[in-house]
């Protein structure tokens, strides 16, 4: 019945955050949502709320696969090579709008929880709530879809 302590969305486009912002704003999900248009963002963004084991380190990630700057392959390789995210116990969920062989292939090696395609959808949370956070997920579904 808890909610979810942080969420972080890493997406570049800024639309797509918005809307999932405010569908997991309206669902109750999370106590703080953080954003990131890439994944170099998002790797400071982990800095600042997890270096130093704050209570906003996000317990999940929405990461997006093709990003400039970073993309999510990307992240993930840094990612998993931070000491105090060994540590964590944060799930990570690729957002893609196809899925290719390669793409699944080389998320098999890195820390990822699965795939989710684009639009992210209150059925397709809840469904990771029910997955990963079943506590949080007995909570939201009485929120109804956003």
């Amino acid at each position: 019945m808890n909610k979810l302590s942080s969420i972080l969305l890493v997406d570049d486009d800024k639309t797509t955050n918005f809307l999932n912002e405010l569908m997991l704003k309206k669902m109750d999900v999370a106590d703080r949502l953080l954003v990131a248009l890439n994944g170099r963002e998002a790797l400071e963004m982990l800095r600042e709320h997890c270096a130093s084991g704050t209570p906003t380190c996000p317990v999940l990630i929405f990461l997006d696969i093709n990003m400039p700057v970073m993309n999510g392959f990307e992240f993930l390789d840094s990612y998993s090579q931070l000491p105090w995210m060994q540590h964590q116990t944060t799930i990570i969920v690729m957002l893609t709008t196809s899925l290719h062989s390669r793409d699944l292939h080389r998320a098999e090696q890195l820390p990822v929880a699965g795939f989710v395609s684009k639009p992210l959808t209150a059925e397709k949370v809840e469904a990771i709530l029910r997955q990963h956070f079943p506590a949080s997920a007995a909570r939201s579904s009485s929120g109804g879809p956003a």
